[in-house]
């Protein structure tokens, strides 16, 4: 059988890829509620399966004080969060060492 038929087509997907769901700052404006974890949001419907981690973007504009509890933000989100007054928490960070 000639190589190119021997050989796979299509691109490398690395076994150890971080999959997130992600959250915009446009999702959170529109909450009732001030402190936000990913149990809030999979009540809500926003979010699917638990097993998979959760990340804020920062698209859209937020004018209320929010309190985050996420497992990643972008840094242009975590600035939106803290300029309005909240608090973004990463979940998980060994913030103790």
């Amino acid at each position: 059988m000639p190589l190119q038929r021997r050989i796979p087509k299509g691109g490398f997907t690395p076994l150890n890829r971080v999959e997130y769901q992600v959250i915009n700052v446009r999702t959170l404006q529109e909450l009732e509620d001030t402190h936000v974890t990913p149990d809030v949001l999979r009540s809500q419907g926003l979010i699917g399966s638990g097993s998979v981690l959760l990340k804020i973007l920062a698209t859209g504009e937020l004018s209320r004080s929010v309190h985050v509890h996420a497992h990643a933000f972008s840094a242009s989100a975590r600035e939106k969060i803290e300029a309005a007054g909240g608090s973004a928490t990463v979940i998980g960070s060994d913030t103790d060492a």
